[in-house]
């Protein structure tokens, strides 16, 4: 009976289900942006302003 309480009340493993769960949220609103990025011209938009900006900057 000791052992089995003794399991009961382990929660050596509970850190690494939190990390997975994170892991997994980040996961999730990481492929939301990139789904929503991907419809849209931001990314492209966004990098041509920066390309547009060193540009200007250099020459």
């Amino acid at each position: 009976m000791r052992q089995v309480l003794e399991l009961v009340r382990d929660d050596s493993a509970q850190t690494t289900a939190e990390y997975a769960l994170v892991i997994l949220g980040a996961a999730a609103v990481a492929g939301a942006l990139i789904a929503w990025a991907g419809g849209t011209d931001v990314i492209k938009s966004f990098f041509n302003k920066i390309f547009q900006q060193l540009m200007g900057a250099l020459g």
